[in-house]
């Protein structure tokens, strides 16, 4: 039977201090309450591990994360990029953060070689209209698809299609929650730029989307739902989180990717189908910044499902553990690799998911 293997990863945050290490850095003005230049973020890195190149290559943040995916060859990459990419723009207000990538930095994006840019989140628009007109077309100018953020909401609303063997295809949504940060009145609407925006998480939103869903996907097509939601910290998953993954589910989707959460939480196979509830973050700036420390949260993950390509159930799951050191992706220690094995298999306890640590210093989902 064909199969098909995604790579999926949380947020991948290439501003602020992401930026200024990166050969075209935009100004490094910020209006944060505690952080007023953006070049503090590299101090706060370099303090806990040593220097960070400056200016680094534009695949310095992605570090061995691109050997690993290299070495493991998925077939369509994806992640929530957390970033508006641009040099313009007015701040959004009543904001305390805001992230933009200098466009002439696009090949940090382009070096991963990625497939789709999820854009429905708290960030995309921290510089306006303007800022994520500049994030599409840059996008798209370097091939890189999106979806969930627009001029319209045709345009935000519409899925990303990547093309796939033997005439399927792999349509990819991506909504953002109010929990998760995203403000009401970001969204998209006639003539009005903006994200696909969920009112609620609720199962009757997912009914909603999954009926729009049902208008576009076709019986060859794999259907994956990316939703930002929920809080940065905290393992608990909401009950309506897990109706509304359900519900989609239920309704035919093949694969939904959570995100928002700064570390991972909880994994699920229901009905053979994969639920990432939150995948953490992969690349930001937030090395040296205490408060956390429980989390561990510079322990990352590489998302690897393997996925029956006429059913879409999931054939296995490969987690490739990474660490962010010196603002650059590295394989995770041993005993770092063993604690997130030991924490998925704990969160994954009542929905009945196990976890190993393979042989190869991979983590792997038990089969049922």
């Amino acid at each position: 039977m064909a199969e098909v293997t995604l790579f999926l990863a949380g947020d991948v945050m290439t501003g602020r201090g992401v930026d200024q290490i990166l050969p075209h850095p935009g100004p490094p003005a910020l209006r944060e309450p505690a952080v007023t230049d953006a070049r503090r973020y590299i101090e706060l890195a370099e303090s806990v591990n040593g220097p960070v190149p400056r200016p680094a290559p534009p695949e310095w943040p992605w570090g061995e994360a691109l050997r690993l995916l290299d070495a493991l060859r998925p077939d369509v990459r994806i992640v929530n990029l957390e970033t508006s990419v641009t040099g313009r723009g007015e701040y959004a207000p009543g904001k305390d953060i805001h992230y933009r990538m200098h466009p002439a930095n696009l090949a940090c994006l382009s070096a991963a070689r990625l497939d789709v840019c999820a854009l429905a989140n708290n960030h995309v628009l921290d510089f306006g209209p303007t800022g994520l007109a500049d994030t599409l077309d840059t996008l798209h100018a370097a091939g890189i698809r999106t979806t969930g953020a627009g001029r319209d909401a045709d345009e935000a609303w519409r899925p990303a299609v990547v093309p796939l063997p033997d005439g399927h295809r792999l349509l990819l949504w991506s909504v953002g929650a109010t929990s998760s940060g995203v403000y009401p009145q970001w969204a998209a609407a006639d003539g009005r730029p903006g994200v696909a925006y969920l009112p609620d998480v609720s199962a009757a939103s997912a009914a909603a989307l999954a009926e729009r869903i049902a208008g576009e996907a076709g019986p060859r097509d794999l259907v994956v739902v990316s939703v930002h939601w929920g809080s940065n910290w905290g393992y608990e998953v909401p009950p309506e989180h897990v109706r509304f993954a359900h519900t989609l589910i239920d309704a035919g989707v093949h694969l939904v990717h959570g995100h928002s959460s700064h570390h991972p939480r909880p994994i699920e196979r229901y009905r053979g189908r994969l639920v990432l509830y939150g995948c953490g973050d992969l690349i930001d700036d937030y090395e040296g910044i205490g408060g956390q420390e429980s989390y561990r949260p510079q322990l990352r993950l590489l998302h690897l499902p393997t996925l029956d390509l006429d059913t879409g159930e999931l054939r296995r799951l490969r987690l490739v553990p990474v660490r962010m050191r010196r603002m650059r992706l590295e394989p995770a220690a041993p005993d770092e690799a063993r604690w997130l094995t030991e924490l998925l298999d704990g969160l994954g306890t009542p929905c009945r998911t196990r976890f190993t640590l393979a042989d190869d210093g991979l983590i792997t989902l038990g089969t049922e």
